[in-house]
């Protein structure tokens, strides 16, 4: 395993939605419809995004008022990251659009 998986298994780090162009609210709810968005931890060298294939069971969106740009999200999804399956699991506060999250590797 990577020192960068080890690393972000570890506890919780600070994460932001990553989304480009513009970083919004609404940008975030049309990613998370489309099932994939991007999570950028944000206390590694220069920063690491990551591209996340949610899973929607998982995945809740209960706490969040899109339309108000209020409450949080919390996102699960899966990727592989320096040749290891790994499961993202970010919360993210919709006002800020910054949060806490980790990786948990994945067995196969």
């Amino acid at each position: 395993m990577s020192e960068l998986v080890k690393r972000l298994s570890e506890g919780d780090h600070p994460v932001e939605a990553s989304l480009r162009p513009e970083k919004t609210v609404q940008a975030l709810k049309e990613r998370i419809d489309r099932g994939y968005v991007h999570v950028k931890f944000t206390d590694t060298k220069g920063g690491t995004e990551l591209g996340v294939r949610l899973d929607q069971e998982a995945t809740d969106l209960s706490k969040a008022d899109f339309d108000n740009q209020t409450g949080s999200v919390h996102l699960v999804g899966s990727l592989t990251l320096d040749y290891v399956k790994v499961r993202c699991v970010a919360d993210i506060d919709l006002k800020t659009l910054t949060g806490k999250g980790h990786l948990e590797p994945v067995e196969e």
